[in-house]
């Protein structure tokens, strides 16, 4: 995050653990490589709430409540709310049991396959060759 009171208090907090690496803001394709090659996205985002599940990675929630009710409902999102020990057991029960995590991860995608545009352009195409 760019904002200077959140990156002060993320890199107090985080900024010598072990396994976590602190990044700068990266480009949108980055991310969605980044995200394709992860077991686990936690995020307070609701954009990743809706992109990671295309990867087919769980994602867990860091808030209380989400604008994104479609995917937890079909099983994409969990929400697990803001406290250290939720966190954390929601995150172990991901990696510890392959069942828990194969569900997340196979959910059907509340937002759709990722073959929106081609089926649109397949559309426009047709509809081109019937107005010629």
């Amino acid at each position: 995050h760019l904002n200077p009171a959140v990156r002060e208090t993320v890199f107090r907090i985080l900024g010598n653990k072990k396994n976590i690496s602190l990044i700068d803001p990266i480009s949108v394709t980055d991310m969605h490589n980044m995200m394709a090659r992860s077991f686990l996205v936690m995020t307070d985002s609701g954009g990743l709430q809706e992109e990671a599940p295309y990867f087919g990675i769980p994602v867990l929630v860091l808030r209380t409540e989400t604008e994104r009710p479609e995917a937890v409902e079909m099983g994409t999102v969990r929400v697990v709310g803001i406290e250290k020990d939720d966190i954390v057991a929601e995150a172990r029960t991901l990696i510890d049991n392959p069942g828990e995590y194969d569900k997340m991860a196979k959910a059907v995608n509340p937002y759709g396959d990722g073959h929106a545009s081609e089926r649109i352009i397949s559309a426009i195409l047709e509809w081109a060759k019937e107005e010629k």
